[in-house]
């Protein structure tokens, strides 16, 4: 591959049925493109945990994927609540998913934190009352 791809994917919130379309999309996509396995893995791993948090917490929000020979960079942005204490929402185990979300195998605490764990890069911008915006890299 020696051009630029460009993903855009519009995710909606509390639509659990289709959460994790966009993540096997592009999962999808690498694998067809030759990508290494290992960083098929990490970004639909990254990518999969950040449209769960989308579909939780933000009410939805938007993906913009751009893969190049480099490396594959993930965008997520939402006009949710915002993140109050990113430290403490990087906490393994730490969530604010409410007791109904728990109870269909979500909202554990490991989204953040595995968000960072399979991504070379990641950085948080988040508003309170406005939205968040997070940026995650996967070199190739």
């Amino acid at each position: 591959m020696c051009m630029t791809m460009k993903l855009h994917f519009d995710v909606s919130g509390d639509d659990f049925t289709r959460a994790g379309e966009a993540s096997g999309k592009v999962k999808a996509k690498l694998k067809q493109l030759g990508i290494a396995p290992d960083a098929v893995r990490r970004v639909a791993i990254a990518l999969y945990e950040g449209e769960i948090n989308l579909v939780i917490h933000a009410g939805g929000g938007e993906i913009d994927v751009e893969i190049s020979p480099e490396n594959i960079k993930m965008t997520l942005s939402d006009k949710g609540p915002g993140i109050a204490d990113v430290e403490k929402a990087m906490t393994e185990g730490f969530s604010t998913a409410t007791e109904n979300i728990r109870s269909l195998g979500f909202g554990a605490g490991m989204g953040l934190p595995n968000m960072k764990k399979y991504s070379d890069e990641m950085k948080i911008d988040t508003k309170l009352g406005e939205g968040t915006n997070i940026f995650m890299q996967v070199n190739l």
